[in-house]
């Protein structure tokens, strides 16, 4: 009887530290940023292949957040698992190359069927493989985000799944939630929802314990989550606690992240009006600071530009990218996507920012007008030296 009373106990301290600080869903529908998880379990309807007219279902919510002016990208699972079904395989496979094959034949339906329904309303999409390799490696990071970018901006919806046809061990993200998570860091997004086959985080197993409490809210970073994710479902690599660690790699960016049921009516439709659905894991910091943070903190600098006094003031009073014609001078042996010290003629510094050309490429740029860049190099991979979505100012 002791120990039922101190697990009650605990219990009830879990949920206070949970609630402890109410957040508004008016941080929802802010988002301009979106980035949407769904998991195995729904797009493949346990297993019985793709779910179509589910999939048709997100899709024309997917269309009506692109018309009201947010920008959207998908992480699907499935590939996998629609692999699984069209080979007539009843279990997953431990062996890597059978996943890898599964995940080849998979993929092939599951962009058809995306394609198929974005094509109905005249919407075009992109399929993006990425793997561990393509984050961690600042150029390959910088290529993928710049990418991403330029898709959103063309109104195109990315389509991101791992690489699972190559991908092995050492390069795997593990899950899409990780992915998904890693892909809101990547684009700056303010939103992560993670659709999955359970209606939010509980403070028990709803499997198991017909009493458990849906956790409305909290905050990512909060200790007292820990005790409340459980296993996930046979289809998928995640569960609950892949989704609370996914929350919380999304924080690092400042991006809000919502777990919530994908087989709720109009799921996405009524999360961008505000409706109390899911679970609300809510970033501790501002985007903004929290990219400052990450650029600040997390990464070793490798080199300085010297910039004229035009720049300095352009940077400081527009908030514009750095182009080459402002600098003056380059130090250092860095290489594309590392990160850069910005200092004015005194030495006193301005901002620092990833570098979009190595040190080389970048001495024979400066003083130069961008469009001049291909005449110079050869090639153009970008008009600024450092954008300003990867630069902070100090």
């Amino acid at each position: 009887m002791g120990n039922q009373t101190n697990k009650n106990n605990s219990d009830t301290t879990v949920r206070d530290m949970v609630d402890k600080e109410v957040v508004t869903r008016e941080v929802v529908k802010k988002a301009k940023r979106w980035v949407v998880k769904i998991g195995s379990a729904l797009l493949t309807d346990d297993g019985k292949g793709l779910d179509r007219e589910s999939i048709a279902s997100w899709v024309e919510q997917v269309v009506a957040l692109l018309e009201q002016g947010n920008e959207v990208v998908l992480v699907s699972s499935g590939a996998v698992a629609e692999g699984m079904s069209r080979l007539g395989w009843n279990k997953r496979p431990s062996s890597i190359h059978e996943l890898q094959a599964a995940a080849a034949v998979g993929q092939m339906g599951l962009v058809q069927a995306y394609e198929f329904q974005f094509q109905q309303y005249g919407r075009h999409t992109a399929q993006v493989l990425l793997d561990h390799d393509d984050i961690s490696n600042r150029e390959r990071y910088l290529n993928a985000r710049n990418t991403l970018q330029t898709l959103l901006e063309l109104g195109v919806v990315p389509i991101i799944n791992e690489n699972d046809t190559v991908v092995t061990d050492q390069i795997r993200f593990g899950d899409n939630d990780t992915l998904a998570a890693m892909v809101a860091n990547l684009i700056d997004a303010d939103m992560l929802v993670i659709l999955t086959d359970q209606d939010g985080l509980f403070d028990a197993d709803p499997r198991n314990n017909p009493k458990a409490q849906l956790i409305s809210q909290g905050h990512a970073g909060d200790p007292a989550l820990d005790a409340l994710a459980g296993s996930g479902s046979s289809l998928g690599r995640g569960g609950m606690v892949t989704k609370l660690q996914a929350a919380r790699l999304a924080a690092r960016s400042g991006a809000n992240t919502i777990i919530v049921g994908g087989r709720a009516e109009r799921v996405l439709s009524q999360l961008v009006n505000g409706e109390n659905l899911g679970t609300l894991l809510v970033a501790e910091k501002e985007p903004i600071a929290a990219r400052k943070q990450w650029l600040a903190g997390h990464l070793q600098v490798r080199g300085s530009l010297t910039l004229d006094a035009g720049a300095v003031r352009v940077l400081r009073e527009q908030g514009k990218s750095l182009l080459p014609v402002g600098v003056k001078s380059v130090s250092g042996n860095f290489h594309r996507g590392d990160l850069v010290l910005c200092v004015d003629e005194s030495g006193v510094e301005i901002g620092r920012g990833l570098a979009n050309y190595n040190a080389s490429e970048s001495g024979q740029i400066i003083g130069k007008a961008s469009h001049l860049i291909t005449d110079i190099l050869g090639y153009c991979d970008d008009d600024e030296l450092i954008h300003r979505d990867n630069l902070v100012l100090v």
